[in-house]
């Protein structure tokens, strides 16, 4: 009987063991298989973005411990698609604010995680990143972000017909104080033709500043209260119906319905497409864009220059920065192999190589900057810098990465002000109601 049950004493703990062990394997689930970890990097789908395919297989060469899937949504669902995984308990290890909303907005609902601890010894100076770029995604002296891509705003201007008009190029050194919002609306005007005929019309200006509701601030007017950028991107007063406020979206959309120098919608849509960039079209003369659009370069049918913004009623600020950083995601199972792949995405080289790759990622890696510069044929690479330098000291960080729930705020401006676009409403008209509608959905919102 103690044989008997001794061997029912050992063969209840093989099945014991072999339960763990099935419970165990689990793991693989959670992206660790035979030893190997395995993060998940969710991007755009776009060729600036998914090339990032190409650099995993030099990543798990040098990491042989870690392996890298990347998954992809359209810009349009990018949010969504995060949130549902988010919900489903099926979150990525690693990914960017690369849809409508920003950083403040995924840390305000606690995404991210607090990357402090998994730094070590860890400085951006070791990858050529100004401290000031790494700040931006510091809250309360924890870092939530690590900077991969710096862009900025830019003025692309259509070289073929400045030389038709005959004007001068305009400068690209934003220390010169003639190239102002006035001269540009002066070189506007005489780009322009004013034709029902869509073969030969054309437009002097695309002013393409920012977002919708952070394009006054290029006039010197504010939407959002000063505490906004020091309270968690949460506004306690709205501006929409101060006086400065409404006159810098008469100048906005002065220049497409009183100046007749800037595309409709209908307009631009007709030769673009509803997501294209009618800059390519070249019925365009001058685009301010970001400098995202540098990287269509190879597929401008003319011959294009890059420019400063020209200086507007704001002295201080000229260029809106859009700093990408990675974050991980605070559901992340494997935060110290998804830094190591951060890490190498922001060396010298990989940042290099992403340039190629990409057709033209600025990297915050300044180290690759010069790379950067001389990528773009037929424009000078001293202009490049120039315009990026001028860029950096006049500019400021775009509102969609400051702003909490900002992916919501966008929606009700692009919504709410298309009948301004359109032509069917008056800019003053409108903004008291935009004004209440926003206010309304911020105390829901920030409660």
């Amino acid at each position: 009987m103690l044989h008997k049950k001794g061997k029912l004493v050992f063969i209840l703990f093989m099945v014991f063991v072999l339960v763990i062990a099935g419970c165990s394997s689990g793991d693989g689930k959670e992206g660790k298989e035979g030893g190997q970890v395995t993060i998940t990097h969710y991007t755009i789908d776009s060729p600036d973005r998914t090339f990032v395919e190409k650099l995993v297989p030099e990543f798990e060469a040098s990491h042989p411990g870690i392996k890298v899937k990347v998954t992809k949504a359209p810009y349009e669902q990018f949010d969504s698609k995060l949130q549902s995984s988010i919900a489903a308990k099926n979150s990525p290890d690693v990914t960017s604010h690369w849809g409508y909303g920003g950083f403040m907005e995924y840390y305000n609902k606690g995404m991210l995680l607090d990357l402090t601890p998994y730094l070590g010894d860890f400085k951006a100076s070791d990858y050529s990143i100004p401290e000031d770029v790494m700040d931006i995604y510091k809250v309360d002296g924890k870092s939530y972000g690590i900077p991969l891509n710096s862009y900025v705003t830019v003025m692309l201007y259509n070289k073929d017909l400045f030389d038709k008009a005959g004007l001068p190029y305009p400068p690209s050194d934003y220390e010169d104080k003639s190239w102002t919002f006035d001269k540009m609306l002066e070189y506007a005007k005489k780009l322009t033709v004013d034709s029902k005929d869509l073969n030969e019309a054309q437009y002097g200006v695309d002013f393409g500043f920012g977002e919708r509701d952070q394009r006054p601030q290029y006039f010197g007017g504010n939407v959002y209260s000063e505490d906004t950028w020091n309270n968690g991107g949460k506004p306690s007063e709205i501006n929409l119906t101060k006086p400065e406020v409404v006159e810098a979206y008469k100048k906005v959309y002065g220049l497409i319905y009183d100046e007749k120098v800037s595309p409709t919608p209908a307009f631009s849509k007709s030769v673009s497409g509803q997501f294209g960039d009618p800059f390519l079209s070249g019925k365009i003369a001058m685009s301010v864009v970001g400098s995202w659009s540098l990287a269509a370069s190879s597929d401008f049918s003319f011959n294009v220059g890059v420019a400063a913004v020209p200086q507007g009623p704001n002295k201080d600020v000229r260029s809106v920065l859009y700093v990408d950083p990675l974050f991980i995601l605070k559901d992340s199972k494997h935060p110290k192999e998804a830094m190591e792949w951060i890490k190498f995405l922001i060396t010298k080289d990989i940042q290099e190589k992403s340039i190629e790759l990409s057709g033209g990622n600025p990297p915050v890696n300044q180290a690759a900057a010069e790379k950067y510069y001389n990528n773009f044929e037929g424009i000078d690479p001293e202009q490049i810098k120039q315009v990026f330098d001028g860029a950096y000291k006049y500019g400021f960080e775009s509102y969609n990465h400051l702003i909490s729930n900002y992916s919501q705020i966008n929606e009700l401006f692009i919504n709410e002000l298309a009948s301004v676009e359109n032509g069917d409403q008056k800019v003053e008209d409108a903004l008291p109601v935009i004004e209440e509608k926003l206010k309304t959905l911020l105390e829901r919102l920030n409660k």
